[in-house]
């Protein structure tokens, strides 16, 4: 959900409250519940949350909004992240120079030439960055330990 003073990112699984608020203005990320996602938001799905870049002119949310599944390992699906979509958190660029403006765009055709190349994959059940020689070998503490905490 997106709204002029933040993105609210909300989990699908059923049952789940918990909504991811992110402040456009001071970038703080917060944890919310659904009932605090204003009614006016713009809705749009998204996948996943690659991260979040600062270009010239202010810091960029970068989501996944297409995916394809490749497989699986252990019965845990692995997809391939295929389009993406870059959310500035300024609402406008009026606070740039000509130049600011120019350079910016540069960087963004940049980022989304690096986003177009093939080689983004991803899980929400399996630890995609460990080699599974790694994963024999951990204790049971961090076998435990959900995929964020790891």
């Amino acid at each position: 959900h997106i709204t002029p003073e933040k993105f609210y990112v909300e989990a699908c699984d059923d049952g789940a409250d918990d909504v991811l608020a992110i402040d456009r203005v001071s970038t703080e990320v917060t944890l919310t519940v659904k009932k605090d996602v204003p009614p006016s938001a713009v809705t749009r799905p998204v996948y996943g949350i690659l991260g979040t870049i600062r270009l010239v002119a202010g810091t960029y949310l970068i989501v996944i909004t297409k995916k394809k599944k490749v497989g699986e390992i252990f019965s845990h699906a692995i997809w391939k992240a295929t389009d993406f979509d870059i959310l500035s958190y300024k609402k406008t660029m009026l606070h740039l120079t000509d130049i600011q403006l120019q350079d910016n765009k540069v960087f963004l055709s940049m980022l989304s030439h690096v986003l177009s190349v093939d080689g983004f994959y991803f899980s929400t059940t399996y630890d995609l960055t460990h080699t599974l020689q790694r994963l024999a070998n951990t204790s049971p503490e961090f076998q435990e330990m959900s995929l964020l905490e790891r």
